[in-house]
């Protein structure tokens, strides 16, 4: 399996093929600068594990490049990073299929703690299908904490995750539940009894 990541500006994509390398040095990191390349890409380098996708792309506009992403391999975790404010853009890609959102005009720091949050989410949530209706140990977790008023970091906290994970997880969990808020995430489980089974 390979980790993926389409850029048109080389620098740009030097920077997040170092942070990948220095977070997992053993995984295969594969660049690319358009959209279009990528099933050859996968023929030759193997099954996505991770994209890590500029917004804006030659070949794509807005969020069609997310949507595309999602399209061929719905179960592969997507990281956006674009020059646009999170304000602007990050709930049109989160809602289009992204993971997590990623300004570039963050840190070394930040991007680091975005991507670890999200490797280790997707090494520790494992999912049961969808159709049985069921959640993972780790979203069932989440309810229960948000069902307690916990904040974002206090979360992270006791799950001894970072608030990126925290974010990444409840993101997993709101697509799972077809919610998009805490508000409505808690009054799913609560008509639905999955509070009920936690205590």
């Amino acid at each position: 399996m390979s980790i993926y990541v389409i850029d048109d500006h080389p620098l740009m994509r030097e920077a997040i093929v170092m942070v990948l390398r220095r977070l997992r040095p053993s995984e295969n990191v594969v660049e690319l600068d358009r959209l279009d390349k990528l099933s050859a890409a996968v023929e030759s380098h193997g099954q996505p594990k991770l994209f890590c996708l500029d917004l804006k792309l030659p070949d794509v506009t807005g969020v069609s490049g997310v949507l595309a992403v999602k399209e061929s391999y719905p179960d592969v975790p997507v990281a956006v990073y674009s020059a646009s404010p999170a304000a602007d853009m990050e709930e049109a890609c989160i809602e289009a299929g992204a993971d997590i959102y990623i300004e570039k005009s963050s840190g070394s720091a930040e991007l680091t703690a975005a991507l670890r949050g999200l490797l280790q989410a997707d090494d520790g949530d494992v999912e049961p299908p969808p159709s049985t209706g069921k959640l993972s140990r780790r979203q069932t977790q989440l309810i229960a904490m948000l069902d307690q008023g916990l904040s974002n970091r206090e979360i992270a906290t006791q799950l001894d995750i970072s608030e990126h994970t925290v974010k990444v997880h409840l993101w997993r969990l709101f697509r799972r539940l077809g919610v998009k808020s805490r508000t409505q995430a808690l009054h799913h489980a609560r008509s639905h009894g999955l509070l009920s089974n936690l205590r």
